[in-house]
């Protein structure tokens, strides 16, 4: 049980979410407890945990995207779990991060992230990408 009031998770999860924009991998670490989960679905990386594999992740990512804005959707809570919607708008510079390879240009990712907390940290971070989406943004032919 986390004991934190809405409010609060919204921070923590506010917070991560200002170091993701600002590529600031050192911030995104922090706001991680040592022994945090990570999975997005779908990832070349697969599901990683740990401060160390977390940092190849977003080392991997941040040059992939570019000139981001977010549209929130909704956030639902529970007692030590947050879910939360949101629309990232911004440029694919490489495609790679999200399996569709050789792939640039605008894009609209539609993310559902599940965030576990623990101890005033995020515990773990699951993120859900519709890559129907991307692959209508970016004209792919889905086999």
């Amino acid at each position: 049980m986390s004991g934190l009031a809405q409010e609060q998770m919204d921070a923590i999860i506010d917070q991560h979410f200002v170091y993701e924009a600002n590529d600031d991998v050192e911030g995104i670490l922090s706001s991680l407890t040592d022994d945090a989960d990570h999975e997005v679905i779908p990832s070349p990386m697969g599901a990683i945990q740990g401060h160390r594999a977390i940092r190849s992740y977003y080392e991997m990512l941040f040059p992939c995207l570019k000139d981001g804005t977010v549209t929130p959707v909704r956030r639902l809570y529970g007692e030590d779990f947050v879910v939360d919607e949101t629309i990232w708008h911004g440029q694919l510079a490489d495609g790679h991060a999200l399996l569709v390879d050789g792939k640039t240009g605008p894009i609209d990712l539609r993310l559902l992230h599940i965030f576990n907390l623990r101890d005033g940290k995020i515990s773990r971070e699951q993120v859900w990408v519709d890559l129907a989406l991307i692959h209508q943004n970016l004209g792919c032919t889905i086999a």
